[in-house]
């Protein structure tokens, strides 16, 4: 046929994979969502929150993607159209705040008839300003209670994480969130009660 491929396949067409609060908060355009995994990496509540979660004296704390050979972190990949990917960079690198870097890993869809493809994730790593890295449970539970920022309470971004989930992935027990997300429950509720 005339048509060219490029034309039809949308091949200029970027795939960008939330794990995070892009879950249930997409703020770009895109024009297909897929529910999915991405492997080697594990999510973790490790990178600090100076501005949406958090100020600056008491950072809050967000999910960052840590390499962990045996495990996967599940989310959602969004298809942005060619002419949106420049302005969603930006709207990505503004709501990134604070040391991300963007990297290229595969993405394996629920759906196993699907098949793999490359998606851009964004990743806070070791080196950044606002890694906070490992901690207890409880610490990293009691931080998030106490900590807010732009965009509201760090507790709601836990909760409004794990339900989200529950509902794309019901299959993955992801056991760091769920046990933090308890936890959170817990002191939140003796806050109310105490």
């Amino acid at each position: 046929s005339c048509m060219s491929m490029a034309e039809d396949s949308g091949v200029d067409a970027v795939w960008v994979f939330g794990y995070g609060s892009l879950l249930w908060k997409t703020d770009f355009p895109y024009l297909d969502s897929v529910v999915g995994h991405v492997k080697g990496y594990a999510r973790k509540f490790w990178q600090g929150s100076t501005y949406h979660r958090g100020v600056p004296e008491a950072p809050g704390r967000v999910v960052t993607l840590t390499p962990s050979e045996e495990e996967c972190t599940w989310g959602i990949a969004y298809k942005v159209h060619p002419k949106d990917v420049p302005e969603v960079m930006v709207t990505l690198r503004n709501r990134e705040k604070g040391g991300y870097t963007t990297h290229e890993v595969m993405f394996y869809p629920k759906d196993e008839q699907t098949a793999a493809f490359t998606v851009l994730v964004y990743i806070g790593t070791e080196t950044s300003q606002n890694y906070l890295g490992p901690a207890s449970t409880q610490a990293i539970a009691a931080q998030i209670v106490r900590s807010k920022g732009l965009s509201g309470r760090n507790a709601d971004y836990v909760l409004e994480l794990a339900e989200t989930m529950r509902t794309i992935a019901p299959h993955v027990n992801d056991e760091h969130l769920y046990t933090l997300e308890a936890e959170v429950k817990d002191i939140l509720s003796d806050n109310i009660s105490g």
